[in-house]
């Protein structure tokens, strides 16, 4: 089964309170007057307003809207805008790590199993119903389906070694030039197989800030050069932690009988994210670390916050699916 490189582009979603309504409607309509950079100074960083208002502006510079026009994505009050919601998530984010410099300590850190085998993959694998992995799904979504797209800013920030190990990451990501390979497209097809729409962006109205947050923590540091270090320390961590989260879930559709082209997916990470662990450790971060040390906190940051948002997103989860809960804002079905 093989789905089609579908090109409609997403609706704009329902809002979620005032920063997302002055973004949405002005994309909508055209307004230019209701953006109040105080209010998303007081705002939340984390929270549902702010989040959706930070991935509407950044999905400006991916696939863009039904009906909105191109020319939104540079238009100077909504950049404005966006720089005061961003500048809220990252003190967000900085205020909420430990910092710090140690750059090997915490990829060693990354490399331990907690002892009891907490974690989302692992209660998927062990307990997890058909239900919860379609919530799973549709959380990973957001990203999946431009799986790889985020880190390919960083590519002209860097030089040297560093610049020619990621973008040799990257080729895997993006099916080593052969379009049905890519990542995002196996992810097209682990939905179809499931019964879920492929659609691009089809569950945005469905997934909390959690899921947002850690998406627009991939733009955020794409997109500015000062933050290149972040981004690597970021696709590190990334590439590190898969493969054991991907052997989980290769297991936990093994046990609900899920469709080949859903194993596929994961199995497809198992093997390549185990190459990409050293090539991002060795050859990017050595030599980016060798070029420019100054970066190394920055780094550093890109792990911790890495760490920060994947467990505020496995707690949101783990709360709700034990207590038979919907962990969308929205359920796909009516619960069992």
């Amino acid at each position: 089964m093989t789905t089609i490189d579908r090109m409609t582009a997403a609706t704009l979603p329902e809002i979620r309170g005032p920063l997302s309504a002055a973004v949405v409607d002005t994309l909508a309509g055209g307004r230019r007057d209701g953006f109040d950079p105080d209010a998303a100074r007081g705002a939340d960083p984390f929270g549902e307003d702010l989040q959706l208002a930070l991935h509407v502006c950044y999905e400006l510079h991916y696939q863009g809207f039904a009906g909105v026009d191109d020319g939104w994505e540079w238009d100077q009050r909504l950049l404005g805008f966006r720089a005061t919601l961003e500048q809220a998530f990252l003190e967000g984010i900085r205020d909420a790590v430990p910092g710090g410099d140690d750059v090997e300590a915490l990829l060693d850190g990354l490399l331990v199993e907690p002892v009891d085998g907490e974690g989302v993959s692992h209660f998927l694998r062990d307990e997890g119903e058909w239900w919860h992995v379609e919530e799973y799904f549709a959380h990973r979504s957001i990203y999946h389906l431009k799986e790889a797209d985020p880190h390919s800013w960083v590519i002209p920030r860097l030089r040297g070694r560093a610049k020619a190990a990621l973008v040799a990451v990257e080729f895997d990501e993006f099916g080593g030039g052969r379009a049905e390979r890519a990542h995002s497209r196996l992810f097209a097809d682990l939905l179809t197989a499931a019964g879920l729409s492929p659609d691009y962006l089809a569950y945005l109205d469905h997934v909390p800030a959690c899921t947002l947050a850690t998406v627009n923590m991939m733009s955020l540091f794409g997109l500015h050069r000062g933050l290149r270090g972040a981004l690597v320390g970021h696709f590190a961590a990334a590439e590190i932690t898969t493969a054991p989260s991907a052997r989980r879930m290769d297991e936990a559709l093994a046990r609900l009988g899920g469709a080949a082209e859903c194993r596929h997916f994961y199995t497809e990470h198992i093997e390549a994210d185990a190459v990409h662990e050293q090539v991002m450790r060795h050859d990017v971060i050595g030599d980016l670390l060798d070029r420019e040390p100054e970066l190394t906190a920055d780094i550093a940051l890109g792990i911790q916050a890495t760490e920060l948002l994947e467990n505020r997103l496995a707690e949101h989860l783990l709360n709700a699916w034990p207590a038979g809960e919907t962990s969308l804002l929205r359920p796909l079905h009516p619960l069992p």
